[in-house]
């Protein structure tokens, strides 16, 4: 048969649709085997669709190899003696009908490939959505990391894949997003909502605040909020991290805002709440909340810490002096000292400061003599005859003296130069201030009748091993007092305690009344 052009195209496109169909027309099996394992490979390694397709190599290894079996058949065909079973002209139709199978499958391809490309970023998209769900069940501090792994992957399909179906949903995570970094807040726990609200208020930095829309601001009256009543649950307690200054954020944050004009009165409040429970709560306990309450609202930033900034002095300087009482009265006695000795020195101008002294002047001497804290010293003096009391010095170092009874109060006596110490307590009861009198530095009381307590103090820097001594003599109406003071060193060793006594004085009797002598 002479070459048939029209047979030759219609063996071409047939052999063009990747079906190896002019091969079959003109029954060259072998080849349209070839034909069939190509497109069966193509099939095998392109469905299903992935996201990124078919290799590029692949599909120019596979189009040259249908641009091959085209041309190779025209060639067998144009050659070829037999006719082929069909008319040319319908296997001409029928190529070009086929290769539509080919564009359609491309087509079909592309659109399967971007549903697996939008599956993809669905699939991104829920990855982000549970990682915002675990992060939500911990604490912020332990989720934080996933809630900014999660906040990326938002940002990354709006920023980079804006049509897509995922990228479309990013707004409606968003609210879910900031509902869960937002737990704490929602759950009342105000403390730990604070670092998860102030890092919400970074999301626009990162974040379209279109796609935020109210959200962008959402986070300031929740941290307002936060601010205000974390730091008032905490007014007070010794704390340490965001909850010590959240008051004073609030008010360098939100000075405008209404909690921010809560805080003045809430504080005022709050210390007189507090300094009315002493009663109920222990005055010391009480005062040291006080003082930790006027230490955080004095170091407010603004008009607030100005105007607060003597808030608490009344209530501590009050709660101090009953503190120290309330010691005495436990018969804690070296803590009553210490907090009124502290009054004392601090509230020069109090009316109570003359009984704090003389209260912590009882107290030293329980700590060595415990009936003298058997009561408060009384406020004031008893009216009525005063007896004196001559302390005599007859020891190398100064002598102070505290007594308490119907009346309280501390002397000095100065150190005698020249004087020694004694062997013995004997030694110093005969020896001790039977020099010339004028050797011997002496001090006087004017003491009311009475029970009275005294504790003899080494006041000088000579022996600083020197002991205290106490003792508990009654003044009886009538009667003068002496006593001499001296210091024994036990079996010769220099440091072993003092001993300080009275010596006896002749008596001084009241007109035409007799009285007996006494120690």
């Amino acid at each position: 048969m002479p070459p048939d052009p029209a047979r030759a195209t219609a063996v071409g496109l047939l052999n063009l649709t990747g079906l190896g169909l002019g091969y079959v027309l003109l029954r060259q099996w072998i080849w349209a085997a070839v034909c069939w394992v190509a497109t069966g490979a193509l099939l095998l390694i392109a469905l299903p669709a992935e996201p990124d397709g078919v290799p590029g190599g692949l599909l120019v290894a596979y189009l040259l190899v249908l641009l091959l079996a085209a041309a190779d058949g025209a060639r067998r065909a144009l050659r070829a003696r037999t006719a082929l079973p069909v008319r040319p002209a319908i296997a001409v139709a029928l190529g070009l009908l086929l290769l539509a199978v080919p564009a359609g499958g491309a087509v079909a391809y592309g659109s399967a490939q971007d549903e697996a490309r939008e599956q993809v970023l669905l699939d991104r998209l829920g990855d982000a959505d549970r990682t915002v769900k675990a992060a939500a069940n911990q604490s912020f501090a332990s989720g934080e990391q996933g809630f900014k792994t999660a906040l990326a992957d938002y940002r990354g399909l709006e920023a980079d894949h804006p049509d897509s179906r995922a990228a479309k949903l990013v707004p409606e995570r968003l609210n879910a997003y900031y509902k869960a970094v937002a737990t704490p807040y929602s759950s009342g726990q105000h403390c730990p909502a604070i670092e998860a609200l102030k890092f919400l208020r970074t999301v626009p930095e990162s974040i379209d605040k279109r796609l935020l829309g109210d959200l962008a601001t959402w986070p300031d009256q929740p941290l307002a909020t936060s601010y205000y009543e974390c730091g008032m649950s905490k007014l007070g307690e010794e704390t340490s991290g965001p909850e010590a200054g959240a008051l004073g954020e609030l008010l360098s944050t939100f000075p405008e805002s209404k909690q921010a004009a809560k805080v003045e009165p809430a504080v005022r409040a709050r210390i007189k709440g507090r300094a009315g429970a002493m009663n109920d709560d222990g005055p010391c306990e009480v005062t040291e909340e006080l003082r930790r309450i006027g230490a955080t609202a004095s170091a407010l930033p603004g008009s607030t810490g100005a105007a607060l900034r003597t808030a608490d002095d009344r209530p501590v300087e009050n709660g101090l002096y009953a503190c120290g009482v309330k010691h005495f009265k436990d018969k804690e006695f070296s803590e009553a000292r210490k907090t009124l000795d502290t009054f004392a020195g601090d509230y020069k101008q109090s009316g109570k400061r003359e009984q704090a002294r003389n209260i912590a002047i009882a107290a030293e001497i329980a700590e060595t003599r415990a009936a003298a804290g058997d009561r408060l010293p009384p406020e004031g003096s008893p009216g009525g005859a005063r007896m004196p009391f001559v302390i005599t010095n007859d020891g190398p170092d100064a002598v102070e003296v505290l007594y308490t009874g119907p009346t309280t109060g501390t002397i000095k006596v100065g150190a005698c130069k020249g004087c020694t110490t004694y062997s013995s307590t004997s030694a110093g009861k005969s020896q001790a201030c039977k020099g010339s009198s004028g050797k011997y530095p002496k001090a006087t009381l004017q003491l009311p009748a009475g029970n009275y307590h005294f504790l003899h103090k080494n006041a000088g820097e000579a022996d600083a091993n020197v002991s205290n001594n106490a003792s508990g003599p009654k003044i009886q109406p009538g009667y003068s007092y002496t006593y001499c003071t001296f210091v024994v060193r036990g079996l010769g060793l220099p440091g072993l305690p003092d001993l300080t006594k009275p010596l006896p004085t002749p008596t001084i009797p009241l007109p035409d009344i007799a009285k007996p002598a006494a120690w």
